[in-house]
């Protein structure tokens, strides 16, 4: 029942559209909800600059890797997250400037990538991101990026919008994949087009004659165009799902496969596993005229606070 609804809201069919319908006075309601939440809130500024990368769809829209270039680019910056996945609760820090604090299961995939790929940033995953705000902020750090901060609509930042692609289905939540209505990315400081304002970049590691696709990400389908050949199967777990070492070894006899394909999202999950690993490298090429504007945002937060 999951898959079918992942595919209603990324790439729904004919049979789909029944459910969209009777779904669709629930996704208005939302939306309005969503919308006042968002109007009505008073914004509150933490004394810091605070950059949000998010999106308005649920599930992948390259915030993780977009969030590791943008925090490369910096000196003493902490990262808050969620930490969608893990198996704690509360403030964990995941890292002290590339010192890693704590396990996968204890940060979550997306926190533990950005942990080991920023080895001069800090990683934090809260429920309450005010309170990792200013847990980071008695740390030390001097600049915040936030990521999946869209909607924490309290919280006075620069918000930076990526948007996806292609998309199919514009209803929020639960008939699309929208969090909130499209049109409410007005409230974005910059809004970042798939293909326009930065582009995906996919290099491989180790790849065999034959490789089984395993992969624990929202919406996988979008791997479909960035894989190699000689894929001879495709396992698609639950975003954020995590993995055992001996039900893939039984996979890759099923399939009668040389090697396992992965992302580094899913490939942080495996650290220890004896597996002959082939692994998808995503990285970004971001416009630097973007860079340019968010240097101009903190250079004008760092004026106004002296003033």
């Amino acid at each position: 029942m999951t898959k079918f609804f992942e595919n209603m809201m990324f790439a729904p069919c004919w049979y789909h559209y029944i459910f969209i319908v009777l779904l669709m006075p629930f996704s208005l309601f939302y939306g309005l909800v969503m919308y006042l939440r968002r109007v009505l809130s008073v914004k509150k500024d933490f004394g810091i600059p605070i950059i949000s990368v998010g999106n308005l769809i649920v599930g992948g829209a390259g915030k993780t890797p977009f969030v590791i270039e943008l925090a490369s680019k910096y000196d003493d910056v902490t990262i808050i997250s969620r930490g969608y996945g893990r198996q704690s609760k509360g403030l964990v820090e995941v890292s002290q400037k590339g010192n890693i604090l704590t396990s996968v299961k204890e940060s979550g995939d997306e926190a533990m990538l950005m942990a080991i790929s920023l080895p001069f940033a800090s990683v934090i995953v809260c429920e309450d991101r005010e309170k990792a705000i200013l847990h980071a902020k008695q740390n030390g750090t001097k600049l915040i990026i936030l990521d999946d901060g869209f909607n924490r609509v309290k919280i006075q930042k620069f918000e930076i919008l990526l948007e996806p692609l292609v998309v199919k289905n514009y209803l929020p939540f639960p008939a699309g994949a929208f969090r909130e209505f499209w049109f409410m990315k007005r409230y974005a400081d910059m809004c970042l087009k798939e293909g326009k304002d930065f582009l995906r970049e996919v290099n491989y590691e180790n790849l065999s004659s034959k490789m089984l696709l395993v992969t624990a990400i929202a919406n996988p389908h979008r791997l479909d165009m960035y894989l190699p050949e000689n894929i001879v199967g495709k396992i698609y777990l639950e975003d954020h799902a995590y993995f055992n070492e001996r039900e893939l070894k039984k996979l890759l006899s099923e399939y009668k496969a040389k090697s396992i394909l992965v992302t580094e999202k899913d490939e942080v999950k495996m650290t220890g596993f004896k597996l002959p690993l082939s692994k998808m490298r995503l990285k970004l090429d971001i416009n630097k005229d973007i860079f340019i504007q968010i240097d101009q945002y903190l250079n004008q937060y760092k004026k106004d606070s002296t003033l």
